[in-house]
């Protein structure tokens, strides 16, 4: 088996959106997943004191595998490879941007990090409900940090009325178009929206700890809240219902070119994808790994024998996005019916793949293609083009593209 890549996750918002509250309840409900959270200070992450005097810019253990690390933003590259170790076994980490920090200078740093261990999440921009009108006209620029964001949380929609969240919504859809915008309360959301959260079984028999205590009041008290709210007719943005999920599998293999246009014009609402793709003659030794967040788009081919996965097997989180237009988009981006060792018909469809697999010579490449120089006719271009006229890796992926 192949080790994974650790997604690094952007937490931004101006100062009072509930950003750290979020962090709060990512770390609070972990159930397991071994989050390594990056802050400016200690201050606002709820750690037992005793535990923290004294360990200023150090690492502090948060209890069931968590690490909270406080370091200024130039050493950033030093703490994520410290996370990113293997005996860390982080599961993801997220970094919480400070008040006023540029959202894009983190992203950057992130996608220019030398350690290969991690990829980028996502920028997960929060906004205060009550506060957003009248923060963005003190404060242009978070028009702009708006727009460069993967996933915006309305946080705190509690707090204003339904018709102002729904014009906030509409006003947030504008400004980052295309990107999906859910509503929380007290920087609730679900999890899963933003990572995978790997199972792991608890012994029978463990020694309690105030933070797993804690963990456990917590939980009850987001039970009860949850009770109340379904006594009261369930008004209000629920963890699970504020986005939808798609699984797709199939046992035939994926045209390589159909499945990346359908991944390089994702459609609105769609925030993340991930699973396994079988691409079949177009590469018959390797399965890919897909890992798509925002405008984010990365393939890391495994070979055959080091990975269980054996066919396609995807999925697709957003929101508000058509759960039916996505299965039928991606099973016409399924490639013709393949005879066992039948020559690939489309020996250059795997460019646009290979486009988005980061320093391909580390890994060993499909095999290669005849070039057409070697049997094309007279006055035939020696190799195809795609519809933009060119082949070959495309340019980074840039937070401010698109946007």
């Amino acid at each position: 088996m192949t080790t994974r890549a650790i997604p690094v996750v952007v937490l931004a918002g101006f100062l009072g959106s509930g950003k750290t509250t979020l962090l709060n309840h990512l770390l609070r409900s972990s159930g397991g997943t071994r989050i390594g959270a990056v802050v400016n200070d200690f201050g606002s992450i709820e750690i037992d004191a005793m535990t923290v005097a004294g360990q200023a810019d150090a690492m502090v253990s948060l209890g069931d595998g968590c690490l909270c690390c406080a370091v200024d933003t130039s050493d950033l590259d030093g703490v994520l490879a410290t996370l990113a170790r293997p005996e860390a076994r982080m599961d993801v980490i997220v970094v919480e941007a400070s008040g006023l920090a540029e959202p894009e200078t983190l992203i950057r740093m992130i996608l220019g990090s030398a350690e290969p261990g991690i990829v980028y999440g996502g920028l997960v921009e929060v906004v205060d409900a009550a506060e957003f009108p009248r923060t963005r006209v003190a404060h242009p620029e978070l028009d702009r940090h708006v727009a460069l964001a993967d996933l915006v949380v309305l946080n705190k929609a509690d707090r204003v009325a339904a018709a102002d969240a729904t014009g906030l919504l509409e006003t947030l859809s504008g400004l980052a178009a295309g990107v999906p915008v859910v509503t929380a309360e007290y920087g609730r959301i679900d999890p899963a929206l933003l990572y995978d959260r790997p199972p792991r079984e608890r012994p029978d028999v463990e020694q309690l700890s105030f933070d797993q205590l804690a963990r456990e009041e917590y939980e009850a008290r987001e039970a009860e809240r949850e009770a109340a709210r379904a006594r009261a007719g369930g008004d209000g943005p629920h963890l699970h219902q504020a986005y939808e999920s798609v699984d797709f599998t199939s046992d035939e293999p994926m045209d390589p070119r159909r499945l990346t246009a359908f991944l390089d014009a994702r459609p609105d609402g769609l925030y993340r994808v991930k699973g396994f793709v079988d691409f079949g003659p177009g590469d018959p030794d390797h399965m890919y790994e897909v890992h798509a967040v925002g405008g984010f788009l990365r393939f890391r081919p495994l070979p055959r024998d080091r990975t269980d996965a054996s066919r396609t097997q995807l999925v697709l989180i957003g929101a508000g996005v058509d759960t039916d237009a996505l299965r039928g988009a991606l099973a016409e981006a399924r490639g013709p019916v393949v005879v066992p060792g039948a020559p690939d018909e489309d020996p250059y469809g795997m460019w646009g793949v290979l486009r988005h697999v980061p320093e391909p010579e580390e890994y060993e490449e499909p095999r290669e293609p005849e070039t057409r120089a070697e049997t094309a006719e007279p006055g035939e271009p020696a190799e195809p083009a795609d519809a933009d006229g060119s082949y070959g890796p495309g340019d980074p992926y840039d937070p401010a593209d698109d946007r």
